[in-house]
């Protein structure tokens, strides 16, 4: 059990209820008398606040912008990793930061207070980021730049085309990432100086994503897709003007900073890249992957303790899955039943678009039962794709990309059809909810929903609540009507200790020094996973390290909220009533939930 671990300004606020301290107590160091005018005067200031720093940070992440639906910046691709640009992001951390400690908290109201040490908490940490030298090591193959910015122009991404001006903007972003690209080389250079480089192993991964830009004729571009797919109701003139210049930006532009960062890469970059595979192995490592935890899980949960969780969840997952062996009446070891699981042809599909047909019949079955355990539906539709060929090598099993705000863009949950013989359909129905209903779509698009939140709010995001809330909705799967067949329960079991084994990895990548054969090694003899599906995630946690931590801690707080309500409140309990209020405030740090749910508990009994 995930103890509550909140800060000390915050605990005793929180339960009180987040009421201000009452007029009637006496006047000391800690307490001020407070007024209506007072009350007033912080809440005009805070929320003053909230709204001038997210108008800022949207200048400073213009694709962000994009992303939820505001389209002022559309034209602007930022060098988020140059010097100019990081000062400027301190600048508005501390700034803010100083702003809001100037604020009287004893002078908000609830919501108010909440948001208030959110946004502190959140500026403290975004400023300790700063402290680290991320910039220098800008790619890898999971995280890429250049490849989001393929994502963006080939119309499947964020980026509108619907309009002259929306092909006109994404011409101007070009010339903003062609500014980037040429930073990462240098930063990478100064990296490679400092001995700051990415793990070779992941580079050499890289490679291949660059030289798919690198097409024999414009036509063949990905960035060229907008062009074909360009609307009827564009006259003649402009149809002939923005097709010569994306044309001329493919040629003179786009394939040369994807032929250069290649070349660069290949020849210079990889050779100088380091053999080992952890963060701990780096200068300030140690440091940088504590601060990683503790940001990534929104606890103060040590790397020991979460490795040793970890360990404990493998032990208890796998003596569910021998209960799944007997139900089926398999005779064997646990490492022969994932090997048949792995091997049998009745698990696989042979064909891509079998794959998205099942998801597609699966959204039938879960759609309609939601409303069993939901009080609150998203207004906003989904839709099931499969992954872009050019990153599907390198992409994990399934991904959600969010709607947009006014509902105009529908959520996208993508499924990866790569290599059909390590995508299991046993596999399917807990993925789908953890990636659409209930898991990611309505996280995601109940929080677009809360228009009286503040904006860092409402488009804020925690790791460990959002991939927390995943999984705990991959154990419901029961009470919505799924895993009625004993191998797709195996997959939800498959898919939890994956997450558990990710505890182990990821600190044993990060912390213990775990080299990736290690890591592989104790991969294949704890859990069924295919070679290719292990490949991708051990270098998916060499490369994002902590973010793997999320999942499972997040899901033990939530399922430890639950028992808890589910105790304390008896007939009381309605599991409507406890969903909402987890998704109903937006995305929360652990603790701000766990002291949520208890004044819901309390107000309840």
């Amino acid at each position: 059990m995930i103890a509550k671990r909140l800060t000390a300004v915050l605990l005793p606020l929180l339960l009180l209820g987040c009421e201000p301290a009452s007029q009637s107590e006496p006047v000391t160091a800690e307490t001020k008398p407070v007024t209506a005018e007072t009350v007033n005067t912080a809440s005009a200031d805070l929320h003053r606040l909230f709204e001038e720093y997210f108008e800022a940070w949207l200048v400073l992440n213009p694709t962000f912008a994009t992303y939820i639906g505001d389209n002022r910046y559309n034209d602007r691709y930022v060098n988020n990793i140059g010097p100019a640009w990081r000062e400027a992001a301190r600048s508005l951390e501390q700034d803010s930061l100083d702003r809001v400690n100037a604020i009287d908290p004893a002078s908000l109201q609830s919501q108010e207070l909440l948001s208030y040490e959110i946004f502190k908490a959140d500026r403290e940490i975004a400023l300790e980021n700063f402290d680290f030298p991320s910039y220098l090591m800008p790619i890898n193959q999971f995280y890429s730049a250049p490849n989001r910015f393929v994502q963006l122009g080939s119309g499947s991404g964020t980026q509108p085309f619907k309009t002259v001006e929306d092909y006109d903007n994404f011409l101007g972003r070009i010339d903003g990432f062609g500014s980037w690209m040429v930073q990462a080389e240098a930063n990478m250079r100064e990296g490679m100086n400092q001995d700051l480089t990415q793990p070779r192993i992941l580079m050499e991964r890289v490679v291949p994503q660059l030289e798919s830009q690198l097409v024999s004729t414009v036509e063949e571009s990905a960035f060229y897709r907008p062009i074909s797919d360009m609307p009827d109701s564009f006259s003649e003139q402009d149809r002939a003007r923005l097709t010569a210049a994306y044309s001329a930006a493919i040629e003179t532009k786009l394939i040369p900073a994807y032929r250069s960062m290649r070349d660069f890469v290949r020849d210079e970059y990889i050779p100088a890249a380091r053999d080992s595979h952890g963060i701990n192995a780096l200068a300030g490592g140690p440091q940088r992957y504590a601060y990683l935890v503790r940001r990534t899980t929104t606890t103060d949960l040590t790397a020991e303790e979460i490795h040793a969780t970890g360990l404990a969840e493998v032990s208890r997952i796998q003596e569910e899955i021998q209960d799944v062996m007997n139900q089926v009446g398999f005779a064997g070891d646990l490492h022969e039943f994932f090997d048949f699981l792995n091997t049998d042809p009745q698990f696989y599909f042979t064909e891509r678009q079998d794959l998205l047909d099942g998801y597609n019949a699966l959204r039938d079955v879960i759609d309609p039962n939601a409303a069993r355990l939901f009080k609150t539906i998203p207004k906003a539709d989904y839709e099931i794709r499969l992954v872009e060929p050019f990153r599907e090598k390198s992409a994990s099993g399934g991904q959600y990309r969010g709607a947009s705000p006014d509902g105009s863009r529908p959520g996208v949950f993508f499924a990866n059809a790569y290599d059909l013989s390590a995508r299991p359909k046993w596999a399917m129905e807990s993925l789908f909810l953890h990636e659409a209903v209930p898991g990611h779509h309505f996280q995601g698009a109940l929080t677009l929903e809360l228009v009286d939140l503040p904006k860092f709010r409402q488009f804020g995001s925690y790791t460990a609540y959002g991939e927390g809330w995943g999984l705990y909705a991959e154990s419901i799967g029961r009470e919505l009507g799924a895993y009625t067949d004993p191998y797709q329960y195996f997959g939800k079991l498959n898919a939890e200790l994956w997450r558990a084994i990710r505890l182990v990895v990821d600190t044993g990548f990060h912390y213990y020094g775990w080299t990736r054969e290690e890591v592989l090694a104790y991969m294949y003899a704890n859990s069924a996973v295919a070679e290719a599906r292990a490949v991708s995630e051990a270098e998916r946690f060499m490369a994002i390290p902590s973010q793997a931590l999320a999942y499972k801690i997040g899901q033990l707080k939530i399922q430890e909220l639950r028992d808890r309500a589910e105790m304390s409140m008896g007939e009381n309990f309605d599991v409507r009533e406890f969903h909402a209020q987890v998704l109903e405030a937006g995305e929360l740090p652990l603790s701000v939930l766990d002291a949520r749910i208890n004044r819901w508990i309390e107000a309840g009994n």
